[in-house]
Order: C-alpha cells, then structure tokens, then sequence
C-alpha cells in the first residue's frame, strides 16, 4: 500500500476525532479530552509515515 494512502487516511481519522472533540466539548469535556489526544495521535503518525 502506497504510504500516501496510509497519511491520507491517518488525516481523515484526525479530522472525524476533533470533529468529535467539537460536538462532545460542551457536554462531556473528559470524553473530548481523550478525543483529542487521539486527534493528535493520529496526525502524528501521519507525520511520521510520511517521512520515513
């Protein structure tokens, strides 16, 4: 699988998760808090398949 296609990927996971921190961060704060690392997670692994 072309490494591409793993980043593109890894970015659209990150974007539905902070999409999640959006709609839960009014009600359920600790739940967007994890939502979020996760977010960060993801686009870090972005950044790291890509350039390696």
């Amino acid at each position: 699988m072309p490494k591409e296609v793993v980043v593109v990927a890894l970015v659209a996971l990150a974007g539905v998760l902070v999409g999640g921190v959006y709609t839960t961060w009014k009600t359920a704060k600790v739940v967007a808090g994890v939502l979020a690392v996760l977010a960060v997670l993801a686009v870090g692994g972005a950044i790291a398949w890509y350039t390696s």
